[in-house]
């Protein structure tokens, strides 16, 4: 494993139209290989958590249940992964703090086959309204 790929994996995450070349470039260049995981500590992060159980919602649209998410965060390079379940199917998330943009992975099918969702998304800056001193 090449840490040095870690930049290779944001421009893919930005710039790649194809999700599953993203997330196929994550799970063979990181995702088990412990060298990458052991450089991060389990986390929490109400965002994702939100992020998750919405966009799942809308892919399988019906409310659902995610359980084992298992978050990891390398504050080196502000980066969090981590595997879950959608009601017995298996998924995953990659979240870039400093982008501010993520991509979901999960398996489409129970027992899973090899059809996979995908979903990058991006955070999204709320600006305060208009004030008298923004119209000068």
């Amino acid at each position: 494993m090449k840490i040095d790929r870690l930049q290779e994996l944001k421009q893919k995450l930005t710039n790649e139209a194809e999700l599953s070349e993203i997330w196929t470039f994550y799970m063979d260049h990181f995702a088990d290989h412990p060298e990458f995981t052991d450089l991060g500590k389990p986390a929490q992060n109400e965002y994702l958590n939100s992020v998750i159980h919405k966009t799942c919602q809308q892919m399988f649209g019906k409310a659902i249940k995610i359980t084992n998410f298992f978050l990891i965060y390398i504050p080196e390079y502000r980066l969090f992964h981590g595997p879950f379940q959608v009601e017995r199917r298996i998924g995953g998330v990659i979240y870039f703090e400093d982008l501010k943009t993520g991509l979901l992975a999960v398996s489409a099918d129970y027992p899973p086959t090899d059809a996979v969702k995908y979903s990058r998304f991006s955070e999204v800056m709320r600006l305060s309204g208009l004030n008298r001193n923004d119209l000068n």
